[in-house]
């Protein structure tokens, strides 16, 4: 051994016993179980608060995991010191944990952060497809697959579509089944667990109270149903009206609100109802003829009273001169 394999061999040992690092057992099957992981970076930084340590427990009946939360709950952390302990474990390294059981993987894929190649053309959206395309055909049953956020840099329908789609390949192809770690901001993608038998979810935890949103950084079995953007805007210091509003506007969301092109509504001002502030898309004498229309027994109409219905409600919808009364 040279001097510089020494050197890194005593680094490794120092920074284990130092850090409380453990020997992990290497598994003959397909497994990967971390009980307390910890990122070894992070928590030597962040010492104004004790880092939260987290389990991982992936094996054949349960390959990919799912895993949403609020922003800033620690997703990525938690995908980085898992990937980080399988890479360590494999170099021959302890690892920063209370227990590891890792069996040998052949590569460790990541589609991680958001980066363009504008000298290239090359949008954000565009590098991501192309490292997940990259991962898909390379990828094989021994290999690791860390995936943060693919699909977001595109429509909400879109990425939940690809991310979707993406995960289905990932578990039904053969030969292409690794072990997943998937971190996203679709909450919809969670249901992809009750039709794909190895499919789990995990959620990071947070505890609401007086209004306010604590990130406990703790991954739990389940799934989010928020992603508590509007408040981390407000922990970033966006000005009261402005995360009002947005406020507002995810109100019109949620409750489905759409316009008459369909596309949500999300101009309307709190306290509006759905009459003010927007443009109706019948007047009232075209509601009135609406009505009658579906009061109509068209089984018991003749040719002849139907014309004279129709005739009828033409005459309704239409202005003293023949224009519609809009």
């Amino acid at each position: 051994m040279g001097a510089a394999g020494l050197d890194l061999h005593a680094g490794l040992a120092e920074v284990a016993a130092s850090g409380g690092w453990v020997r992990p057992r290497i598994a003959t099957s397909r497994k990967l179980c971390i009980a307390e992981g910890r990122h070894p970076i992070v928590e030597r930084l962040r010492r104004e608060e004790p880092f939260v340590p987290n389990d991982c427990d992936l094996s054949d009946s349960r390959r990919i995991l799912v895993v949403t939360g609020p922003n800033m709950g620690g997703k990525s952390t938690y995908l980085r010191q898992i990937a980080t302990a399988v890479l360590l474990a494999q170099s021959g390294s302890f690892v920063p944990a209370a227990r590891a059981e890792l069996s040998i993987v052949d590569r460790i894929f990541t589609r991680v952060g958001a980066s363009d190649h504008l000298s290239r053309g090359e949008s954000t959206f565009m590098v991501e497809m192309l490292e997940a395309a990259a991962i898909v055909r390379e990828a094989t049953d021994s290999s690791l697959v860390i995936l943060d956020e693919v699909g977001r840099g595109t429509s909400t329908f879109d990425g939940l579509s690809i991310a979707w789609a993406l995960v289905e390949y990932l578990h039904d192809t053969p030969q292409k089944q690794p072990l997943v770690l998937f971190a996203t901001h679709y909450h919809e993608l969670t249901e992809i667990a009750l039709v794909k038998p190895a499919v789990g979810n995990a959620t990071m935890a947070v505890k609401e109270s007086g209004g306010r949103v604590v990130f406990l950084r703790k991954v739990i079995p389940g799934a989010a149903d928020r992603s508590y953007g509007i408040q981390v805007a407000e922990l970033a210091g966006l000005p009261p009206a402005v995360t009002a509003r947005a406020k507002e506007i995810l109100s019109n969301l949620e409750k489905q609100e759409l316009d008459v092109q369909g596309a949500p509504v999300l101009a309307r001002k709190g306290g509006e109802s759905a009459g003010e502030g927007q443009l109706l898309l019948f007047t009232a004498s075209e509601e009135l003829a609406l009505e009658k229309l579906r009061e109509v027994d068209i089984n018991r109409m003749t040719p002849l009273s139907a014309l004279s219905l129709l005739a009828s409600l033409q005459e309704r919808v239409k202005g003293p001169k023949g224009t519609a009364d809009r």
